[in-house]
């Protein structure tokens, strides 16, 4: 009894004393792989879309034609702006039943295979297509996969695809007032196959660059993840989710909308709130978003412009200063139609309202923000781009200061969200350095304890 008592208090020891010299580098060998990081998003990012820029094109309003053939005339305009993709709003027929205005909304598609005669014919798009790739820019379609117009062929063909009322009538996505369409079911396989197999066809029929896909997070997340798959396997594509969630950046979209990055903005400019939520947002994105999720940012995009104001109403004297943050946060800034013409009302959507084009100051600008994106990577986009990083000053209730950093590029914006001038110390004593201004091109020697003077809602952009 003593005996085997004795053994098994000697192999207790050992087995202790094996534990405390293995310490913690024991436990992770034994359980291999599970104390690893791992990287959340799996997808692969085109290598063209590492520093793009993105435009929205409304086809409708962007000229008096409004057509692909009006469209290829402005091309050269928007390459030298510096924009390398260019997102089309819906392009497919649209419905006549329960239509909302004289020409009816993009989103009610009535045929998914078709081309909305409104704009041209198919192989008017095709050489559209073709005209974007060989200036070296890249092209995704708005793709409606939510719901469909209720005179779409399908509603007759498989109502079953159809989600229904209590008492089996069709209806429009529920909680919405959008009396021009019907909602999908993506319970039932068939429809899911039917959206995959059309989403494949304008890719290898037409040569898109991917899609643009509206209210994304309506439909589960692994209908995207499979037709993602799919598509990768015709050629790298890009996609777009109108929607602000990590789980689509896993294996679906390359990049979603910062929605919550236009809020703060607004909140300063409209609202006179402090930069406190603009603080909030930078420290969420750093510390609780992917780093090689895309984040789209804007000023404005049609949702924005169609139903909650215009560029000029809901930012006024900031917008500028606004348009500065949104190029040079982590993220890919979007410009819309006409705001580069200084847009400055909300264009009719389900009618004819054409942009006035005119020259604008807005141009420069994004000219400006948009070279620096291309050649300076510590503002290229996700994984490839530089981590912001927070500058402390003395005037945190009314200066944004960071800097990003990549492969010894890098890049500090100061920006003075108030209507007042700001005089404000920069506590820069890991930033020392020589520096060019963006948009005056002056020469700045930051030393440690900077003291500058920013205009009412002005900005600094530094960068080496």
């Amino acid at each position: 009894m003593h005996k085997l008592f004795l053994i098994s208090l000697l192999i207790c020891l050992a087995l202790t004393d094996c534990k405390n010299k293995s310490g913690s580098g024991g436990d992770i060998a034994a359980n291999g792989s599970r104390y690893q990081p791992k990287k959340y998003v799996e997808l692969q990012h085109p290598e063209w879309s590492k520093n793009a820029t993105i435009y929205e094109l409304n086809i409708r309003q962007f000229s008096k034609e409004g057509n692909f053939k009006a469209v290829e005339a402005a091309l050269p305009r928007l390459k030298e702006m510096g924009i390398d993709i260019i997102w089309l709003m819906p392009i497919h027929p649209i419905g006549i039943q329960n239509r909302k205005g004289f020409m009816g909304s993009y989103y009610s598609v009535k045929d998914y295979y078709g081309v909305n005669p409104e704009f041209g014919t198919k192989e008017e798009f095709k050489t559209l297509v073709k005209k974007i790739h060989g200036m070296g820019m890249h092209v995704i379609l708005d793709w409606v996969a939510n719901h469909s117009a209720w005179d779409n062929p399908l509603a007759k063909e498989h109502p079953e695809w159809y989600t229904k009322t209590s008492d089996g009538k069709f209806q429009p996505t529920p909680w919405y007032d959008w009396e021009d369409i019907i909602d999908f079911d993506y319970n039932q396989p068939g429809i899911r196959k039917y959206m995959t197999d059309a989403l494949k066809y304008w890719v290898k029929e037409t040569g898109i660059d991917g899609y643009r896909c509206d209210v994304a997070g309506f439909m589960p997340t692994d209908f995207w993840e499979n037709a993602r798959a799919e598509l990768d396997a015709i050629k790298p594509v890009f996609m777009l989710a109108e929607w602000e969630s990590r789980d689509l950046h896993k294996k679906a979209f390359d990049m979603t909308y910062s929605w919550s990055l236009w809020d703060k903005m607004y909140a300063v400019a409209k609202e006179n709130k402090n930069i406190n939520g603009l603080v909030e947002y930078m420290a969420h994105d750093v510390s609780t978003f992917p780093q090689d999720a895309y984040r789209m940012t804007f000023t404005d995009n049609h949702d924005k412009n169609s139903w909650e104001g215009n560029q000029m109403s809901n930012f006024g004297e900031a917008l500028p200063a606004c348009m500065v943050m949104a190029g040079t946060v982590n993220g890919m800034p979007l410009v819309y139609s006409g705001q580069e013409a200084g847009l400055d009302r909300s264009l009719q959507f389900f009618d004819k309202d054409s942009i006035s084009w005119k020259p604008h100051p807005f141009v420069e600008i994004y000219k400006k923000l948009f070279a620096l994106k291309h050649s300076n990577q510590a503002l290229w986009n996700g994984s490839k781009g530089g981590t912001m990083v927070r500058i402390f000053n003395n005037r945190q209730d009314k200066i944004i200061s960071f800097s990003r950093e990549k492969n010894g590029q890098k890049v500090i914006p100061i920006i003075n969200f108030s209507s007042q001038p700001v005089t404000v110390v920069l506590r820069s004593n890991t930033e020392t350095g020589s520096y060019k201004e963006l948009f005056t091109e002056k020469l700045y020697e930051l030393k440690g304890e900077d003291e500058l003077t920013i205009p009412a809602w002005g900005y600094f952009v530094l960068y080496k």
